[in-house]
């Protein structure tokens, strides 16, 4: 039965990333096949050894997907649709390092050569849309508040810029999840022993947001060879950043 192929969660990962891997699995493989109706929350509960919440979660980020239809007072089924999507990054899976290192890899693949692009190909409007989305930027910076929205801006404003309109479905794509989160960075960061972590996060901004500005400057000049270094240089710093954090991790799991 449905419900006995589903195991015990690993406590030391995100449980609801981790359900909606096993469930995935199992839609996209044909054991759920489509109409069939998904083991009971209850069921979800005790044989993945999880809360109630944890699982509603779950099948909401499936049903969000496209894969699972909700019937009110029946249950979860699989959707007759399911597996045909287009590709997206999915609720959950910039749980960990190891996640988050394998999307900025993914952009780094497509991001260096869309900023060469931007370079041969913007116009006065894009380069003021890059400049809107840089003072955003300093302004939630400045106001302690979360840039990611900004952010996003910003390199839909390069996509655009391009002048390729699979640039902007590739970042549509990734939607928010183009911008990796702070907290797992935060934790593992010790290079500032003594800093609190507001502070620690406030350098990781500035430094980050110069790195942006670089880019605009070498697309505003219309250097293509200047922008896809800045581009590579970004990204890579931001590999590295995690990477580290990553090891960090290890050592002290193993200490």
């Amino acid at each position: 039965m449905a419900h006995e192929m589903i195991k015990p969660l690993n406590k030391r990962k995100s449980l609801t990333a981790e359900l909606i891997e096993q469930l995935r699995s199992q839609i996209l493989s044909g054991k759920l096949a489509p109409g069939d109706r998904l083991p009971t929350e209850q069921t979800l509960v005790t044989s993945a050894d999880v809360s109630r919440t944890v699982v509603r979660e779950a099948v909401a980020a499936l049903k969000a997907d496209g894969l699972v239809i909700t019937r009110q007072g029946v249950g979860a089924f699989v959707a007759e649709n399911a597996g045909k999507d287009t590709f997206r990054i999915r609720p959950g899976e910039l749980a960990t390092l190891e996640e988050i290192i394998n999307v900025l890899e993914l952009r780094m693949a497509v991001e260096i050569e869309m900023a060469g692009a931007a370079a041969e190909r913007r116009n006065q409007s894009d380069i003021d849309a890059m400049h809107t989305a840089l003072k955003a930027i300093d302004d939630c910076i400045a106001s302690d508040v979360d840039a990611s929205a900004a952010d996003f801006e910003l390199h839909n404003a390069i996509a655009a810029a391009a002048n390729n309109p699979q640039f902007v479905r590739f970042l549509s794509f990734l939607g928010t999840h183009l911008i990796p989160p702070h907290d797992l960075l935060m934790k593992y960061d010790l290079d500032q022993a003594g800093t609190s972590e507001s502070d620690r996060q406030a350098s990781l901004l500035q430094e980050t947001q110069q790195e942006h500005k670089d880019l605009v400057r070498a697309i505003e000049a219309r250097d293509p060879q200047a922008a896809r270094e800045a581009s590579r240089r970004h990204l890579a710093n931001s590999i590295n950043r995690h990477r580290k954090a990553f090891h960090m991790r290890q050592e002290l799991a193993a200490s």
